[in-house]
């Protein structure tokens, strides 16, 4: 597979069109993977979204307690995939490959801990939260197996991670897609029961195990095993960097650890943090009426749509920045950093552009009711604004990465919205309902957009210049 960074790293001088060419080879397949996973998870929704709303109150119960522990074994996996990055710009494979096998087994080990700990109080768990008693049943089920899953996350989650940061950027999205549509496929016949169908004139029966929710899970752990399979077969086996070989790790394995838990923990507690503020806000829109809560949830579904394309660039920038940074090329670095979050604004602003102008037919895919899309359509436009700092905070967030940096940003993406949206939602709730609450959204977005790229430039321009000092970013830990 050819190595889109190998210029950067021997140190060649490449103009600003090669390296936004590098960046976009770069980010394509990570971006075609995010919108893919999104749009699947709109199916996979809407045909639980068939059995009823006590379905799928029973799974949407339990999701950001999902959300939340994922959350905390991808930051995990993230602070051994960034040192591959760096070990695999500086040229030292044989480092690199140590890390993997080190952060394979400590990423499934800690899974397998997560695991057991969810199994046992799985039970429990839907009357903690509140549920009624008539969806606990299937929330416990819906748990329970997402809980025994939990170590086949774990591996894919680090698998994807490794080859991202090792310059391989297809596999992973081209498996994350076939993921989601094995998750469709296997849904299809594990939550319905067999059904009957005409087709050209001739009845055909199409079998189905009718589990409901229980089939829901069953089919996203199914199509998780499977791929997770894949990608551990191309890590370990097909990769010309990161496949395993008989030879004695080169690295000390506490070392890896405490550099990889250095990392990992800013954005463990981010993550945790982060969802936990989700769950606030949802608490701000509640009270606020069934219009509004439908036209918050459909508008949510529809951002999404433009804001992952600045995903797929930030995981891009992860492994470009600490490949570049490995290699010691630090005024690439820099370079490179500035150029993507210019892209990743240029993207968004245009899919933001995108949106204001069709909120109304977007929305209306998801609801016939005219006030919900009106409203709908109204928050929507007042968030296309944000769109393009929202993009800011999301590449530089990705350098940082890179560089090793979690910190800093993990910080700055809690602060502004504890101190910034969560209180200010509340308070324009009272007197502008929804529309104060996305207000509130817009202006943390860009606050949070503004803040990350003022620490870009100190950090780039300022007396510390961590880009460009060897002392810090891979070498630092």
């Amino acid at each position: 597979m050819k190595d889109h960074l190998k210029p950067l790293k021997n140190g060649e001088k490449l103009g600003v069109g090669s390296m936004l060419s590098v960046i976009i080879k770069m980010s394509i397949p990570a971006i075609l993977a995010q919108i893919s996973s999104i749009i699947m998870q709109y199916i996979d929704a809407a045909m639980v979204g068939r059995l009823g709303t006590s379905a799928a109150a029973a799974i949407g119960l339990v999701s950001t307690t999902t959300w939340l522990i994922g959350g905390v074994i991808n930051a995990l996996a993230i602070g051994f995939n960034v040192q591959i990055a760096h070990k695999t710009g500086a040229g030292d494979c044989r480092g690199a490959r140590s890390l993997v096998r080190h952060g394979l087994l400590t990423v499934t080990a800690v899974s397998l801990a997560v695991s057991a700990i969810c199994l046992s109080v799985g039970r429990f768990l839907p009357a903690w939260l509140g549920g009624n008693p008539s969806i606990r049943r299937d929330a416990f089920l819906y748990f329970a197996v997402y809980a025994a899953s939990i170590p086949i996350m774990g591996a894919d989650y680090a698998a994807v991670g490794m080859l991202q940061c090792s310059g391989n950027m297809k596999i992973p999205g081209a498996l994350n897609i076939m993921k989601c549509v094995l998750d469709v496929i296997f849904n299809f016949f594990f939550i319905f029961p067999s059904r009957g169908y005409t087709l050209f004139g001739r009845e055909i029966t199409v079998p189905g195990l009718g589990l409901g929710v229980l089939g829901a899970a069953l089919g996203t752990a199914a199509s998780l095993t499977v791929c997770a399979a894949f990608m551990l077969w191309f890590l370990l086996v097909r990769s010309e960097s990161l496949s395993l070989r008989r030879e004695k790790p080169s690295g000390v394995y506490s070392d890896e650890l405490r550099r990889a838990i250095k990392i990992a923990i800013p954005v463990g507690i981010e993550s945790a943090a982060m969802g936990l503020a989700y769950v606030a806000s949802t608490k701000i829109v509640a009270p606020l009426g069934t219009v509004s809560i439908t036209a918050h949830s459909f508008s949510i579904t529809v951002e999404s749509l433009c804001y992952m394309p600045g995903y797929g660039i930030g995981v891009a920038m992860t492994a470009i920045i600490g490949q570049v940074m490995g290699a010691g090329q630090f005024k690439a670095a820099k370079k490179l950093s500035w150029l993507s979050v210019f892209f990743g604004m240029a993207v968004m602003t245009a899919s933001g552009a995108v949106m204001y102008i069709l909120a109304p037919q977007m929305i209306g895919l998801l609801s016939s009711d005219p006030e919900v899309t009106a409203l709908g359509t109204l928050i929507l436009r007042i968030e296309a604004f944000a769109e393009p700092l929202y993009a800011a905070s999301i590449a530089v967030s990705g350098v940082f990465r890179g560089v090793g940096d979690t910190l800093g940003p993990s910080l700055i993406n809690l602060l502004s919205m504890w101190v910034f949206r969560i209180p200010l939602s509340a308070f324009l709730s009272h007197s502008m309902g929804l529309k104060g609450v996305w207000i509130a959204m817009a202006v943390e977005l860009s606050i949070r957009g503004l803040a990350l790229l003022i620490r870009l430039a100190v950090k780039t321009y300022g007396k510390e210049m961590t880009l460009n000092d060897r002392k810090s970013g891979a070498d630092s830990y």
